[in-house]
């Protein structure tokens, strides 16, 4: 298989790795000399589905943003999620941005992946609301509803406060307070010149 390579324009080549998918139900793909890529490959029917949380809609000159959150630990889990999702509930949205960050404590890392859905840079700067928060083993998904009038960059902020707002709900991050803080820059106060 042949990948287009990131901002180069040159074509990387990968090569799978194993084929006994009954093990893991992810392809691992190698690309070039890194770390080995997870992609989702078959969800079973028999692996129980997350409990699905919905958040309150936020709307915006006839836009709505819906958040959408559940509690994942495997890859498997978050497709699985995605799939149930897409099937009976955003299905019909314009853009679905999700990130999901999941903590593997065996390497003192994080297995985490964002998807824009058309929304430019909405997937990263959801991302990083999430990483600044330091939640984990988490999936949040926020569609939007285009509803005629373009919204510029207000649209990152209703993402953003889609997301914070179940996150709060759910009892993943302590208090709105903390979780606004988090979100803005951190400002130094300025100095005072000596007379």
């Amino acid at each position: 298989m042949e990948i287009d390579g990131p901002d180069t324009g040159k074509t990387m080549t990968t090569e799978e790795e194993g084929q006994d998918y009954s093990k893991d139900d992810y392809n691992v793909l190698k690309v070039g000399s890194s770390q080995p890529a997870y992609l989702f490959y078959i969800v079973s029917d028999d692996e129980e589905l997350p409990s699905i949380k919905h958040g309150e809609t936020i709307t915006d000159r006839r836009s709505p943003f819906q958040p959408h959150l559940a509690p994942v630990v495997t890859p498997k889990q978050v497709q699985f999620v995605l799939n149930n999702l897409y099937e009976n509930k955003i299905a019909s949205a314009t853009h679905n941005i999700n990130e999901y960050r999941i903590y593997c404590e065996d390497k003192n890392s994080f297995l985490q992946d964002c998807e824009d859905d058309g929304e430019t840079a909405a997937g990263g700067r959801l991302h990083h609301l999430l990483q600044i928060l330091d939640v984990r083993n988490v999936l949040v998904v926020v569609s939007r509803w285009y509803g005629g009038v373009l919204l510029g960059p207000d649209h990152f902020k209703h993402i953003n406060n889609c997301a914070r707002n179940i996150l709060i709900q759910e009892g993943y991050t302590d208090t709105p307070e903390e979780a606004s803080k988090a979100g803005g820059k951190n400002k130094r106060p300025k100095s005072k010149k000596p007379k």
